[in-house]
């Protein structure tokens, strides 16, 4: 019943508990004791509230920093990944395969206040060897939801 619960939260963390109970025809108090119960665990980890910024006029700016590192001896991944997600600006970081180590994404303003907390901030950490930035354009989807999801095409019907 847990995977039922967490597939269904994790595309609606508004379902209400009733409704959910009765789609996995049990009791609403499971429900609810089986989500406290992964909410103390750590399973559920928050819930979340995707916007659509462009669509409040609020022009924010998504970096996405890919960071190579040498990790020093007794650190490891897991200190500089400490330090990077410490700071404010960040909203995720990712260890990565590949070229480079981690992925870093943070919001600003605009593309130099990204670019600013690249040279200022990431860049003078010791570990850090290089970094690539690079910066979302537009979004057409984000953690399974469609943004401006379009109808059928408004085109008039050509017969030969």
């Amino acid at each position: 019943m847990r995977e039922q619960i967490l597939k269904y939260i994790e595309k609606n963390s508004r379902v209400d508990l009733k409704d959910l109970a009765v789609m996995l025809g049990t009791d609403e108090v499971t429900i609810a004791n089986e989500m406290a119960a992964m909410e103390q665990e750590k399973i559920i980890c928050g819930y979340h509230t995707m916007i659509d910024w462009n669509k409040v006029g609020i022009e924010k700016v998504t970096g996405l920093i890919e960071v190579r590192v040498t990790p020093q001896r007794n650190m490891g991944f897991e200190k500089i990944a400490e330090r990077i997600y410490n700071y404010p600006e960040v909203s995720s970081v990712y260890l990565i395969s590949g070229a480079y180590d981690y992925l870093v994404i943070l919001e600003g303003k605009t593309l130099l206040e990204i670019s600013q907390f690249v040279s200022d901030k990431l860049s003078p950490i010791d570990e850090v060897v290089g970094t690539a930035t690079h910066f979302i354009l537009k979004k057409y989807k984000d953690h399974g939801t469609i943004f401006d999801k379009k109808g059928k095409a408004d085109r008039m019907l050509v017969t030969p």
